[in-house]
């Protein structure tokens, strides 16, 4: 009895120990590749000091972490068997359940998600990111992976079902314009589709990018349009996401997103008939969330996705989760779930697409074949498939399909054939075609291989995949796990990370934006003018054909923007330029859709309403001269009769909102709509940083707009005007004796270590006499004091062989402070709208304003 309890409380410990070593093997965090030498090393010593420093503090689960380490601590009691000769089983079968339900939680909490079955597990990619290394070990021929194996048989019970999907990715715009791609490539890819597709009815294809599409369709005969219907209604052809194009989605605002959705998908229903079932963004730069939500919204339940961070593609494919359901963060249900598979290889080209290896791979390129423009890397070229090699080129492919489906939890796989403006001549149809469907004949006639493979749409595989894991409309998603935020920031390899392109040319994502407000205030103007237009015989003349038609232009200018290459600045320099014209020419055209309509708006007798193209009825406040250059405010010229002043607000919140304009003269009276007067500021327009000009000044007043709502103000010449005038404090490094200003008062000092200080009725705020920078916030409400730190730093760049640039951000190490060697120009505006400290630091100009100063 004595000997079996000492078995007990012996084996107890063993298994205290097992467990508790699997513990420390699951905090490490990763798996590491096979050959990592991190795998071949032993544990290291935990001491009780160490392991309470360690886990002996954690919030939310002290009491198990505090029950963990009085175990860890008391472990080295076994090892003179005190305990045991003593027969404390107790203590050892406590010890070691409490070792289990610890690490097991650690091992829930590590690997979340990897568990399959009834229960639905739950990655959040926060989680993921403070889990992995990421590190880059040597994962053999799948370089950024492992080494996969499997076993020839799995496949007996169940066939394996092969999808190859061809594809020719087109971007409309990056390396040529957009009309230049279409003309020399584009085209010619989509004219082929067409006349290949129908040689045979096992042959399919996607596409993906309606900007090139509808340019196309706008120059084919009607023989074409109806066999393109014909090879969609047979299923040959397939459109995927049906997007103005595949847009970025880190750079892009949402409501240009979901427009340039809209407008490629009421094209396809106007001309084709169809709503697109299946998304497909193999080449933005990194995923946003927020993009599967519009999806989701859209009435997608599948989509694919394809450059996200090595590493993260290696962590998920050990859990086999490159398939699941992505889950907005603030779901608690599952309301937003959409079946989403990640590629998990390096890149969407045919080397990186049929299985881990791209040697291999790239052998069943067939555009490749000896003879033609382009080879492989790895020195091995294609073989053009026959009777005497079709057998041993199948099980080479075979090999390749099962190994990529051991990475996913069912025996569908996806084998993409295609890449950038691929398929642009006859001859590679035939090439990738006839021998993919040789192989495709060989291996489905070989009941032994278990294999089916064939040609097919995105759409295709999802339904293949759906039936496999029983995922009905209304079934429980719990074959999938259930996966919550981003894909940013992506990296390709080592430490290429590309945020470069979240900055780079910010003048054209500037340019970007303002579009995108003209484009919302003039559809809804124009939306209320034709209705006002309808109402009367006189106002027949008001040119809705013709705006619609700028309105339409614009939208799609705008959504071409949109796409990973435009409005993430990597495209190059021609291309940019051609992007930044067509954006400037739909401002342009958006200003009269705005004028037009605002015209017929603002007039309270309709029957005056006369339309003439010579002599517009309004003018814009801004005017920009050209697509690179800066816009600058117009100048309203006063007289002693009212000029009157539009003001729109294309919120549907009403707003209360200070407004600046330029006038030529201080003596100026403002008007509110309903005609009484209205408080305001002048302030000096500055030729430089210490200069007036006296031939404009801005006129600042609070403007209180219903939502969606125009106000008519009135501005004319008075010799009374009460404006109100601003006043400076200049601090310069020489104080420059000059003569005052005729008009303002503006005192000119010397840097000093004086604060600056701005102050309302909510708020204090400190800015440095030296610097003009931010230093200090109080918060009047509850009288706190917020100290500010504001500085300018600058990164240098790597000696490496890469550099940084429009993709990537590659800096040589931290930020450094950037020290200014001379005192710079501050100059601070005293007034009763708002109050602004403006520091002029050579080139660059900072601007902080406080509004309401005495409001």
């Amino acid at each position: 009895m004595k000997l079996s309890r000492q078995f007990t409380v012996f084996g107890s410990a063993v298994f205290c120990v097992v467990i508790f070593s699997l513990y420390l093997m699951l905090d490490r965090g990763h798996f590491d590749h096979p050959n990592s030498p991190r795998r071949e090393g032993t544990f290291p010593k935990v001491s009780g000091a160490a392991a309470r420093a360690r886990w002996g503090g954690g919030a939310g689960k002290g009491g198990d972490n505090r029950q963990l380490v009085f175990c860890i601590e008391h472990l080295s009691c076994f090892q003179g068997s005190t305990d045991i000769a003593k027969g404390n089983t107790n203590f050892a079968q406590k010890c070691a359940q409490s070792l289990f339900n610890v690490a097991f939680e650690k091992f829930q909490s590590r690997f979340f998600c990897a568990a399959r079955g009834h229960r639905t597990t739950v990655c959040l990619m926060l989680d993921v990111y403070n889990v992995l290394p990421f590190d880059n070990p040597d994962g053999g021929v799948w370089k950024q992976g492992f080494d996969i194996t499997y076993n020839e048989n799995e496949w007996d019970s169940e066939p394996l079902q092969v999808f190859v999907v061809p594809h020719s990715h087109n971007d409309p715009g990056w390396l040529k314009t957009f009309d230049d791609y279409f003309r020399d490539q584009t085209q010619h890819i989509l004219n082929n589709m067409v006349i290949k597709l129908q040689e045979d009815n096992r042959r399919k294809f996607i596409w993906s990018e309606i900007s090139y599409f509808s340019k196309w369709w706008d120059g084919i005969d009607s023989q074409k349009k109806d066999a393109v219907k014909r090879l969609i209604k047979d299923g040959q052809f397939e459109i995927v996401t049906g997007g103005w194009v595949m847009s970025d989605e880190a750079s892009a605002h949402y409501f240009a997103i979901i427009d340039q959705l809209i407008e490629g998908h009421q094209w396809l229903e106007k001309n084709l008939g169809v709503k697109p079932k299946a998304a497909w963004a193999v080449d933005p730069f990194g995923y946003s969330p927020t993009m599967a939500y519009l999806l989701k919204r859209t009435g997608f339940s599948n989509m694919l996705i394809q450059r996200v961070h090595y590493s993260i593609k290696k962590y998920f494919a050990m859990q086999k989760t490159l398939e699941f359901f992505w889950r907005q963060n603030w779901d608690l249900g599952s309301s937003t779930d959409i079946l989403c598979h990640m590629m998990p290889f390096y890149s969407y080209d045919i080397p990186h697409t049929c299985g881990p290896d791209p040697k291999i791979c790239c052998q069943f390129d067939f555009k490749r074949l000896p003879g033609g423009r382009i080879n492989c890397p790895w020195r091995v070229p294609p073989e053009a498939i026959h009777a005497g090699n079709v057998q041993h080129r199948a099980w080479i492919i075979l090999d390749q399909y099962r190994k990529k489906s051991k990475l996913f939890r069912t025996k569908v796989v996806l084998a993409p054939l295609g890449d950038d403006f691929r398929y642009s001549e006859s001859s590679e149809w035939d090439q990738q075609y006839q021998n993919y469907q040789k192989l495709f004949d060989y291996m489905n006639s070989r009941s032994e291989w278990h294999v089916k493979a064939q040609f097919g749409t995105l759409s295709d595989y999802f339904e293949a995949l759906r039936k496999e894991s029983n995922l009905g409309e209304k079934s429980s998603n719990s074959f999938f796990p259930v996966v919550s935020g981003d894909f940013f920031t992506y990296a390709d390899r080592d430490h290429h990370y590309w945020s470069g392109y979240f900055t780079s040319r910010p003048f054209y994502k500037h340019l970007d934006r303002v579009l995108e407000s003209y484009m919302r205030a003039a559809e809804i103007l124009y939306s209320l003018a034709l209705v006002q237009s309808g109402k009367s015989e006189k106002m027949s003349v008001f040119p809705s054909v013709d705006n619609y038609k700028l309105l339409t232009e614009a939208r799609r200018n705008l959504g071409l923007f949109q796409h990973h290459d435009a409005i993430t600045g990597t495209a190059k320099d021609w291309v940019v330029v051609d992007y930044g014209t067509r954006l400037f020419h739909s401002i342009m055209n958006l200003k009269k859709v705005i004028i037009d309509s605002a015209h017929i708006l603002i007039l309270k007798d309709k029957s005056t309403y006369k339309y003439d193209t010579s002599t517009p009825f309004l003018k814009m406040g801004d005017v920009q001269a050209s697509q690179d250059s800066l816009p600058h405010k117009t100048v309203i010229k006063l007289t002693l009769q009212p000029r009157y002043l539009l003001i729109y607000n294309p919120t549907e919140q009403e707003r209360f909102s200070v407004v600046s304009v330029n006038v030529n003269s201080p003596k100026v009276k403002l008007l509110s709509p309903l005609g009484k007067p209205v408080s305001v500021q002048i302030s000096a327009v500055w030729d430089d940083a210490t200069t007036v000009s006296h031939e404009a000044y801005q006129i600042s007043f609070v403007a209180h707009l219903p939502a969606l709502g125009i106000g008519v103000y009135q501005l004319l010449e008075d010799e009374s005007s009460e404006g109100v005038l601003a006043d400076y404090n200049i601090y310069t490094r020489n104080s420059r004796q000059e003569n005052p200003d005729r008009l303002f008062k503006i005192k000119e000092m010397q840097n000093s270590a004086d604060n600056i200080i701005l102050e309302n009725a909510y708020m204090k705020l400190w800015f440095s006499g030296m610097s003009g920078l931010l230093e200090k916030i109080n918060t009047k409400e509850d009288g706190k004091n917020h100290q500010m730190k504001v500085e300018f730093a600058w990164y240098g760049t790597t000696s490496n062989r890469d550099k940084s640039g429009a993709y990537l951000f590659l800096p040589d190490g931290d930020a450094k402070p950037y020290i200014f060697t001379d005192p710079p120009t501050v100059r601070v505006t005293h007034g009763r709208i708002f109050s602004e400290v403006v520091c002029f630091f050579h080139h660059v100009t900072h601007t902080m304003r406080l509004y309401n100063i005495q409001g």
